[in-house]
């Protein structure tokens, strides 16, 4: 395997990880194509270690909408023989769902945040898998979902 090729593979990671966090594909088959069994997730208001349960880890957070798109810049991935790192940039779009609660009428309908992605992937036997990946807010917008 070509150096750009096991970079391409890397930074496809997190494309295929976003694409599918849009489009309701998570199941355990899901993880175990992109996570590492001992792999650990980090996001601003939670955090979640080992395969087990990192599908519906990422299920339950994204039901607090209706409707979820993440866009994300080209990957900075660096090689390091087995082991590799990957920086990016996303926009994250959150379309909450509709609400009758009072307190939720002036709510803006979406709530969006861009960050910025590290990750570590290792080469498995089954191919590259990601070891870390933690998100750190740089802006938000809108209404964050109501907690309860």
């Amino acid at each position: 395997m070509t150096s750009s090729q096991s970079t391409a593979d890397v930074a496809g990671l997190l494309d295929r990880y976003l694409i599918n966090l849009d489009d309701d594909k998570l199941d355990d088959a899901w993880a175990r194509g992109l996570f590492t069994e001992d792999a650990v997730v980090e996001f601003p208001m939670s955090r979640h270690e080992g395969i087990a349960g990192l599908a519906e880890y990422h299920s339950t957070a994204l039901a607090a909408f209706a409707r979820t798109q993440h866009t994300n810049t080209p990957a900075v991935v660096e090689i390091d023989g087995d082991q590799a790192s990957l920086r990016a940039n996303i926009v994250s779009t959150h379309v909450h769902h509709p609400s009758d609660h009072p307190e939720d009428a002036d709510r803006d309908p979406i709530f969006a945040n861009g960050s910025l992605v590290s990750a570590k992937a290792r080469r498995t036997p089954d191919g590259w898998r990601l070891s870390l990946l933690s998100l750190r807010m740089i802006w938000v917008t809108g209404t964050p979902p109501r907690k309860g």
